[in-house]
């Protein structure tokens, strides 16, 4: 088994197409092509934190794949990464481990980054005006920058808590060629925003009805577990769109089971993001509609980006055994 560290990741990522592989990943899941358990998941309260065990299979694939990320939200009090973890890869005939890519969660929060992307793709207004980020993490930061690859709106607004974290993020990103405006007013982001993406671990909601303009499209992928809600429910019932990564997942987990618990939406309001990509079931229908997509992560995501890696690894050591 080939051990694989994040710098040695890092070195091929610019070799694949993630927003491309995160896409067919959806569509081969929608189109029942994926076998993918429940998540199991670990909560923790002190500190507050919680990992996630996701794991799966592609039918048509060579390769099954289990990972392991966590979340510590008061790390950055000690210097250190809110995420880590590792991804796993085993041949799907005989087992045998083929390698451990030990990312400390950098795969985890890139293949997140461009489910958001993807869906901003096929569920914005176009042209994207303004783009709201709620939040100001790690999260906040690559759903801005791979928004790059669906959008040439560079004009934003950040929400956050604390002045210096939002004065941080604005420095970083504006250096990245973006206009940054910051708010401690989730409310104020809202009315002036027609591209939302949340990403807090927020347990009560964040953003409400009465601020949400129509023609927005909201991508919410901080709520992951059962009891984390950045959106006000409402919101999902005035949507002319909810859109759920995993229909499965999302009955348990994420802004779509808390409409659902509370009598909001049912769940033939909602479609599957794997089946607006391929053309299966229609996106948005007009600019006015507002859209959601509920991302909660799914293991479909972890396969399709790990193997990508490991397969352009392989490429890289032909490459390097033909050069001698």
């Amino acid at each position: 088994m080939r051990v694989i560290r994040l710098d040695e990741i890092r070195q091929v990522l610019g070799d694949i197409d993630v927003l491309q592989e995160i896409a067919a990943g959806f569509v081969a899941y929608s189109r029942g092509e994926a076998v993918v358990p429940p998540v199991g998941e670990l909560v923790l309260e002190d500190p507050p934190g919680d990992v996630h065990i996701k794991y799966g299979f592609l039918k048509r694939g060579g390769s099954y794949v289990i990972k392991i990320a966590s979340g510590f939200y008061d790390n950055p009090k000690r210097g250190l990464p809110s995420s880590n973890g590792m991804m796993l890869v085993f041949d799907q005939e005989t087992g045998a481990p083929q390698a451990a890519l030990l990312d400390e969660g950098h795969l985890t929060d890139l293949r997140t980054a461009a489910a958001g992307a993807v869906a901003a793709r096929h569920l914005a207004a176009h042209p994207v005006r303004r783009i709201g980020i709620v939040g100001t993490g790690i999260q906040a930061r690559l759903q801005l920058e791979l928004l790059r690859d669906v959008t040439d709106c560079r004009s934003v607004i950040v929400w956050g808590r604390r002045a210096e974290a939002l004065e941080l993020y604005r420095n970083e990103m504006t250096a990245k060629g973006f206009d940054i405006e910051m708010t401690h007013d989730a409310g104020q982001l809202a009315s002036v925003s027609d591209l939302i993406v949340t990403t807090t671990p927020s347990t009560e909601p964040l953003l409400h009805v009465t601020d949400i303009q129509p023609g927005t499209h909201i991508t919410a992928v901080g709520s992951d577990t059962a009891d984390k809600q950045e959106l006000d429910a409402a919101i999902l019932k005035r949507a002319g769109l909810v859109v759920a990564d995993s229909l499965l997942q999302c009955r348990e987990r994420g802004e779509i089971s808390q409409a659902l618990r509370a009598g909001l939406v049912v769940e033939d309001d909602v479609v599957e993001l794997g089946a607006v990509i391929s053309g299966d079931v229609p996106g948005r229908t007009s600019s006015e509609e507002i859209t959601v997509a509920d991302l909660t992560g799914v293991a479909v995501q972890d396969i399709q980006i790990a193997t990508a890696v490991v397969r352009s690894l392989g490429r890289d050591a032909s490459r390097s055994d033909v050069s001698r």
